[in-house]
């Protein structure tokens, strides 16, 4: 598997420790670099080229969120997550202006770090194994795909668009698959679309009953496949 390159821009070396001691608890992620400023941010990401970037605000130099419209300009592959104590409201809509994946005020809690981490490899896992597009999908990925409401177990209320006797369902095929399922494959056993299926797959991946992951076919073609956990 193909891990996502990260990137800390952190004028404090020891958050910026912290921030990778998070990071390196998912083993989908690998931190290339960090840099204590904005112009070794900049050389940074032009020399590895990263797919996240983890972006403070109060830099000695240079403001983070004034890298944006360079970072967008020259590195426009890379995803970024705001991590500041920055709170005024100009620098927030500068970012999201420039499309930046989250933004978390500092002093952030692990538990926190984790969720967002948690939901950027969720969306980069199915824009991976998605070759085509349709709305089903573009609504995960437009509302940060498996948003964890931790609260939410088998006695809570469902949310809209999923019922209880599918998702027992559901449940059932999941769990007798020793080697994962597909939206496909759960949809044939269900008797449902691929869409509904995956609807009530990333719903149990946002309620933790199943985990996600990218697995490659013969031909390398990229499927998202699902695991009882």
């Amino acid at each position: 598997m193909t891990k996502i390159r990260a990137v800390i821009a952190e004028d404090d070396f020891r958050v910026a420790d912290i921030h990778e001691k998070f990071l390196n608890k998912f083993n989908e992620i690998e931190v290339v670099g960090k840099a204590l400023n904005a112009k070794d941010t900049l050389e940074l990401l032009s020399e590895q080229q990263p797919d996240l970037l983890l972006l403070d605000v109060y830099m000695p130099d240079q403001l983070g969120s004034d890298l944006l419209p360079l970072i967008r300009e020259n590195h426009r592959q890379v995803d970024i997550l705001m991590i500041t104590a920055a709170t005024d409201k100009d620098i927030l809509e500068k970012a999201l202006h420039y499309g930046v994946e989250h933004f978390l005020i500092k002093p952030v809690k692990m538990e926190r770090f984790d969720q967002i981490i948690q939901e950027y490899l969720n969306k980069s896992q199915l824009l991976r194994s998605t070759q085509e597009v349709d709305q089903e999908v573009v609504d995960l990925i437009f509302n940060k795909v498996s948003q964890r409401p931790a609260t939410v177990t088998r006695g809570d209320s469902l949310p809209k668009g999923v019922d209880e006797i599918t998702l027992s369902k559901v449940r059932e095929v999941l769990s007798i698959s020793k080697k994962g399922l597909s939206a496909e494959q759960a949809a044939e056993q269900i008797g449902a679309s691929r869409t509904t299926a995956r609807r009530y797959l990333e719903y149990l991946v946002s309620i933790q009953e199943c985990k996600a992951e990218v697995v490659y076919g013969v031909v390398g073609r990229p499927e998202r496949k699902y695991y009882k956990i």
